[in-house]
């Protein structure tokens, strides 16, 4: 007989009805099943693991992954408990009591403590400018007990704003064995307490970064907002991967084989505009300054009247035009903290706003400029500003300058900038870079506001006014006296050529419409994301 009724087969093989069914749910129950991955492509590699050690986007947005904050900044600016339960601060403003919230453990399940959040912020404080700055004024950091902890200060300043905010050097809690590591050393032990396990086997320095959720982690109940509420993961995996070029990486998200795109490069935007299956979005709506500093050690921008003749020179409509394109994506502006955030200005707009040929060649002529070379550091490969320093040239040469623009990797350019000697021996006389706006907000969190000589920023410009009106406003009583001291530093700043703003710039991340509950942050995040079968 070829065929069996279901009587007669289930007999022959042992099985009733029942029991083929119950065998049938029991293998499904084990079959293994597939983890739900995001596969994404981030705007730069990923080589450095420790969010100390660099300023890096990129080493930021891993930190994210992995280690949470005491305090988070939520989407209106405002300070959110994270890790802290809650804050009390004393009436003569100088001793904040910081109280940990339930279920914080690390990703090895020992439990958070106190001392562990100590041990990171003395750590960080030793690297990020705004924590240097802060520094002079702790008196001490005291354990009460497992889950509290004080801060005692010298005078009044503003610290929740220090520990929570977004970008530059974030103040990430680690293990306290972890933090104790000298802050010159890299770290090797990447145990964090956020919402995602980096998976170390499988990292591959740039080139590929996994990620898994944390199983153990206990979100807060807040809806989230920037980096603060609650961070709910939604995926298994997270794999980050590096690609020959951007359009290979556009095509693999046309094709389905990525699902996000951190910034989409401004000439491939309308590829994405056009795909029915991709959303094309600014999650990040603060968006970016690049800016510009000259070295000031040397000739000829030591001289004050050279430098403000290159900045009347340099016109940012132009500059912005080349680099980005479409104006939805970039706007001119003066403002030395941002572009319409708190502490914008538009005091000395008039000199590096415009393009002024005109001024700057009487200004040249004034100085007695002599043609000494003007050694522009060009940084080929990152997409977000190498068209300025083209432009730039342009501009600089039209008013009289002699201009040689020198072309490298950005890595050459990290390394170049730190030569203080002329440039005929290997040193330079401008260099573009750019920032996050959350970066460069305030007179604090900002490094373009560093000019005390041979300690500053690289320029290493010396203008005492600048560090004396910082340190006021460090210690500032009220918000109206800190917009007056900041107007007072763009003023300053400007005039003396400390750092020049070149308006702002927007990038867009792309992503498949599989993908729901992406998030707007001034960094980009991974939770609360979710990925549809199909």
């Amino acid at each position: 007989m070829a065929y069996l009724n279901d009587e007669r087969r289930d007999a022959r093989f042992g099985l009733s009805r029942a029991g083929a069914v119950l065998a049938c749910a029991a293998a499904m129950a084990w079959a293994p099943v597939q983890a739900e991955t995001l596969t994404v492509v981030m705007a730069s590699k990923l080589t450095v693991l420790d969010p100390v050690l660099t300023a890096s986007h990129q080493t930021r947005n891993h930190a994210y992954m992995i280690y949470d904050t005491l305090l988070a900044t939520d989407a209106n600016n405002k300070i959110q408990p994270q890790m802290a339960d809650k804050w009390d601060i004393s009436a003569d403003g100088k001793t904040y009591t910081f109280t940990l919230r339930d279920g914080l453990k690390w990703h090895d399940g020992a439990p958070v403590k106190a001392e562990d959040c100590v041990a990171s912020i003395q750590r960080w404080a030793q690297s990020d400018k705004t924590g240097r700055q802060l520094m002079p004024l702790v008196v001490s950091m005291n354990v009460i007990d497992d889950k509290t902890f004080t801060i005692v200060l010298s005078a009044p300043a503003d610290l929740l704003s220090a520990l929570g905010k977004p970008s530059g050097l974030p103040s990430f809690m680690m293990p306290k064995r972890v933090a104790q590591t000298p802050v010159a050393q890299a770290i090797t032990d990447y145990t964090g307490s956020g919402p995602f396990k980096f998976v170390q086997k499988e990292f591959q320095p740039g080139v590929k970064t996994v990620y898994e959720k944390n199983t153990d982690y206990v979100p807060r109940k807040e809806a989230p907002s920037w980096t603060s509420g609650g961070k709910v993961v939604n995926v298994d995996r997270v794999e980050w991967v590096a690609m020959a070029d951007p359009m290979t990486t556009v095509n693999a998200l046309l094709g389905g084989e990525v699902d996000y795109i951190e910034t989409v490069p401004f000439d491939l935007v309308p590829m994405v505009k056009g795909a029915p299956d991709l959303t094309l979005r600014v999650l990040d709506k603060m968006g970016y300054q690049p800016m510009y500093r000259f070295n000031q050690l040397n000739a000829p921008f030591d001289n004050k009247l050279v430098r403000q003749a290159a900045m009347y020179a340099v016109g940012q409509d132009d500059i912005l035009k080349a680099q980005v394109g479409d104006p939805e994506f970039y706007k001119t502006c003066g403002a030395v903290f941002g572009c319409n955030l708190p502490y914008s200005s538009n005091t000395r707009a008039h000199m590096i706003v415009p393009s002024n040929i005109e001024k700057a060649k009487a200004l040249l002529k004034e100085a007695k400029y002599d043609g000494a070379p003007v050694v522009i550091l060009h940084a080929t490969d990152i997409a977000m500003a190498s068209a300025i320093p083209v432009v730039m040239a342009q501009q600089l040469r039209q008013a009289g300058f002699n201009v040689q623009l020198q072309a490298m990797d950005f890595m050459t350019m990290l390394s170049r900038r730190a030569n203080r000697d002329v440039p005929a021996k290997g040193g330079w006389s401008i260099f573009v870079t750019t920032w996050h706006n959350s970066e460069i907000m305030d007179p604090l969190r900002n490094y373009g506001v560093s000019a005390n000589g041979e300690k500053a920023w690289f320029g290493w410009p010396t203008v005492p006014q600048v560090e004396a009106l910082r340190d006021k406003f460090l210690v500032a009583g009220s918000e109206a006296e800190r917009k007056q001291l900041a107007e007072q530093l763009q003023d300053v700043m400007l005039d003396e050529g400390v750092a020049v703003t070149l308006g702002q710039i927007e990038t867009a991340a792309a992503y498949s419409k599989k993908l729901s509950g992406v998030l707007d942050s001034p960094a980009p995040v991974f939770w609360n994301i979710k990925k549809a079968s199909r």
